[in-house]
């Protein structure tokens, strides 16, 4: 399993293209200090929560667009060592100013808790912010086991769970304050890859009638469900 990379940001709708452009120059810096695949998806179907969800996480605007993307690397140590290097690259800071709002972006590390699936070219992209606390970890990971074998079932080519292992406090956004986490709580960066929309959208409705994805009368959730955030997304680069 490769080490994740995870971002959460807004970016105004009429930059999408300017977005795209940026990323794209980025790309080669990253795949030469060692990063494997960088993934930007831009919000398809972002819902409003009661609690939580992913406009409320960025603080996006009206005329604002959410991101899901992530970046993955062979491991921590060379996730470290390459961002380093690239900070203090001339090449990133001729790239220009960033078309969004970085004071509002999300970051952090996660180490791979699941990786199922023989994965491919990305259609579609279901992402999810999961607050479980620090006990329920194993109970998260079963769970999570069992529900990947229906995604894929259903049509998902890959699920991965990614255990917050690095989460910075942000000044004005950050991971924990997406979920509203606890103190004695992670956040969980979790995606479903499926192969286009339309097969995302059949297998969901199948997946929620499914028998499997049904709680027993005496099992208990391992996270607190008001306050996950979810929502679809439409990849716009697969590098």
């Amino acid at each position: 399993m490769s080490y994740i990379q995870g971002f959460v940001l807004a970016v105004p709708a009429a930059n999408k293209q300017a977005y795209i452009d940026h990323a794209t120059k980025a790309v080669p810096l990253f795949r030469e200090f060692g990063a494997t695949r960088m993934v930007e998806n831009w919000g398809d179907e972002v819902p409003d929560g009661k609690v939580t969800d992913f406009k409320r996480a960025v603080k996006a605007e009206k005329d604002e667009v959410v991101l899901f993307s992530w970046i993955e690397w062979p491991s921590r140590d060379v996730l470290e060592n390459g961002m380093a290097k690239m900070m203090e690259d001339p090449r990133m800071a001729a790239m220009g100013e960033m078309p969004f709002d970085g004071k509002r972006m999300i970051f952090g590390g996660f180490a791979p808790l699941l990786d199922d699936g023989p994965g491919g070219t990305i259609g579609y992209v279901d992402g999810y912010l999961v607050p479980v606390g620090d006990d329920r970890k194993e109970a998260y990971r079963d769970m999570a086991t069992k529900a990947s074998t229906v995604f894929r079932d259903h049509g998902a080519t890959r699920v991965v769970e990614a255990w917050g292992d690095y989460l910075p406090d942000g000044k004005v956004t950050d991971y924990k304050g997406a979920v509203q986490a606890t103190d004695d709580e992670k956040v969980v960066f979790s995606w479903v890859e499926w192969p286009d929309k339309a097969t995302r959208d059949a297998g969901m409705a199948k997946v929620m009638e499914d028998e499997r994805m049904k709680p027993s009368a005496d099992q208990e959730m391992p996270f607190d469900g008001k306050r996950m955030v979810y929502g679809g997304f439409a990849p716009i680069l697969d590098a």
